[in-house]
């Protein structure tokens, strides 16, 4: 059997994936997010890790509050979302060994073509959501405590609005992961804040567009920790290592750096010492 990319939604029974990618025997499971899966990444680069390593990989995709859920209860070997606080915390916590950048993207605000809210080429993504919330055009969250999910959150609260009590009316929560929510944005017509590697992936756009991209804080900065043994002794710690030696190593960085959709860059590798300036990928 070849190498099989393994994407499972983790439901509230709490399945796990029970198929193995590779023919090795040792598999760790890589606790990751909807960014990851939708935009078709470690689809790209988990063949190279197995053909490097010898070890095959598993992926639960979910947002990344579940994710985390899922690495401390000691159902993962490995972290690999977008959330840093969420992240560092899992390590203080002691439940991770060590927290590393791995690579970034950034967020875009899209929407409909029509523009109610008059949103389009605004530079602050602030002054993008008042506006949005000043007119009540209809916006989607995924409402589901992602890493892209609590990104969005803060925005709203740096702009001073609380659509939480809007919720149902021009605000939306589908509780779901990126892809699915675009499908909601899509068929709804409404704005939704999303990372710009889904957004290029996505098919199903409609009349959606991207209205609003650049800010400064839009950055996305994605992680990568091995949970701790010490914790779970069962976790694949060999294994997991290698996974995360891999993806922080020379090889694991080219991979993401080559890894595109229609010609653009979704991610931009960044494992080295300190944070460079937030830049666009794809262009």
């Amino acid at each position: 059997m070849g190498l099989i990319r393994l994407a499972i939604l983790v439901t509230s029974l709490g399945l796990l994936p029970t198929a193995v990618a590779g023919d090795d025997p040792v598999a760790i499971t890589i606790a990751s997010t909807t960014s990851t899966e939708n935009s078709g990444l470690l689809d790209a680069i988990l063949p190279r890790f197995t053909a490097r390593t010898g070890f095959g990989a598993r992926v639960v995709a979910v947002g990344t509050g579940q994710a985390i859920r899922l690495a401390r209860r000691g159902d993962a070997d490995v972290l690999f979302v977008h959330d840093r606080a969420s992240e560092e915390r899992f390590v203080s916590d002691g439940f991770g060994v060590e927290r590393y950048d791995v690579m970034y993207n950034d967020y875009v605000v899209v929407g409909p073509a029509s523009d109610p809210a008059r949103i389009r080429g605004l530079s602050s993504v602030e002054e993008a959501l008042r506006t949005i919330a000043a007119t009540r055009s209809p916006f989607v969250s995924r409402g589901d405590d992602s890493g892209t999910h609590k990104a969005e959150l803060r925005l709203w609260k740096a702009a001073g609005v609380n659509p939480k009590p809007a919720s149902g009316s021009w605000y939306r929560e589908t509780g779901q992961g990126q892809g699915a929510t675009l499908n909601v944005a899509s068929g709804m017509g409404a704005y939704m804040f999303v990372d710009r590697g889904t957004w290029i992936s996505f098919k199903n756009r409609g009349d959606l567009e991207l209205l609003v991209e650049g800010d400064p804080m839009l950055f996305n900065q994605y992680g990568v920790v091995l949970v701790n043994p010490e914790k779970h002794p069962h976790v694949q710690a060999e294994a997991g290592q290698a996974f995360v030696d891999w993806v922080l190593s020379p090889e694991g960085q080219d991979a993401i750096g080559a890894f595109r959709v229609e010609g653009q860059a979704l991610f931009v590798p960044n494992a080295r010492p300190g944070k460079p300036e937030p830049a666009t990928p794809g262009r």
